[in-house]
This record gives C-alpha cells, sequence and structure tokens, in this order.
C-alpha cells in the first residue's frame, strides 16, 4: 500500500458539491492499494503514521506524534497513487489493486484507525472527490509498506 502523507491544520472532502468529512489539525492521508496487498500492509501504515513523529513540540521540534497530540485523521482513497509513469505519457494502473480487494484494505484501514486515533473521518471509495486543505509546514511525506528493510519484494529489481 501507498500513502501520501500531509500534516494538515484542517482539511475536508466533497462529493457532488456536499461535504462529506472534515477535520481540524492532524493528518491527511492519501492511500491507495496494490495487487498483492493485505491487511498487514495497512497495519504496518497505520502504525507508521500513527506514531510519525511529524508534529511540533514546544521547542518547535517535530518530536510529537498524531496520538501524542490527539490530533484527526482524514482517509481519502486514491488509485492514482499506483500509477506507472515509466512509459509514454499515459499512466498505466496495472499495478493499482482490484476495486474490491482495494475498498477491503481501505474500510479495513479505516476502521483499524478509529481504534487508534481519537478522531478518524473518510472520503467516499471511488467517488470523484474535491479535498481541500490547509497544509502545515508544508510537512508531506511519501510511505510505501513494500518498503520495509526486510521485506523481499523489489518491484523493477531486473528491469533495465
Amino acid at each position: 500500500m501507498r500513502a501520501v502523507i500531509q500534516r494538515v491544520d484542517s482539511a475536508k472532502v466533497s462529493v457532488d458539491g456536499q461535504e462529506i468529512s472534515s477535520i481540524g489539525r492532524g493528518i491527511l492521508i492519501l492511500l491507495g492499494a496494490e495487487k498483492g496487498d493485505s491487511e498487514k500492509d495497512a497495519d504496518y501504515l497505520l502504525d507508521k503514521i500513527a506514531n510519525l513523529r511529524i508534529f511540533e513540540d514546544t521547542e518547535g521540534k517535530m518530536n510529537l506524534s498524531l496520538l501524542d497530540i490527539s490530533g484527526s485523521m482524514l482517509v481519502v482513497s486514491q488509485f492514482t497513487l499506483l500509477a506507472d509513469c515509466r512509459k509514454g505519457r499515459r499512466p498505466s494502473f496495472g499495478d493499482a489493486a482490484e476495486p474490491e480487494l482495494a475498498n477491503e484494505l481501505y474500510e479495513y484501514f479505516t476502521k483499524e484507525a478509529d481504534n487508534k486515533v481519537s478522531a478518524v473521518k473518510a472520503g467516499k471509495f471511488q467517488a470523484m472527490m474535491k479535498v481541500e486543505l490547509i497544509n502545515d509546514g508544508p510537512v508531506t511525506i511519501l510511505l510505501d509498506s513494500r518498503q520495509v528493510k526486510g521485506r523481499t519484494y523489489i518491484k523493477y529489481q531486473n528491469e533495465k
């Protein structure tokens, strides 16, 4: 699974002109599932994200996690994170998980997050969403569950 994490002062999601979710201070997560991903990938990302020390302490240093500040989390599904742009000019999404699996993992991630984080909101799976945010910093971090040390998966190892 891949995630783009953005530290925000606020964020909201709208579908068809109607706001469906919003948060205050916390993290906006754009989340994409890849073929072969499992709940283990979701668990890894959630633990990593919830405990990332990306919020400032009283001395202005990034020493606090989302859990430390009791911040909010807004999770938005985004299959385009799996775009392969190496050939041509049109992205290929062949590595993205099929919608059924992607939705299962998205729902699992969100449910598990709700057990860990004080306030969790979500976008709408497979909807055309408008996402607005006030990025704090800006602080933006990319995570991929397949880039974990010790995992044998290396995607393009044999390509030239």
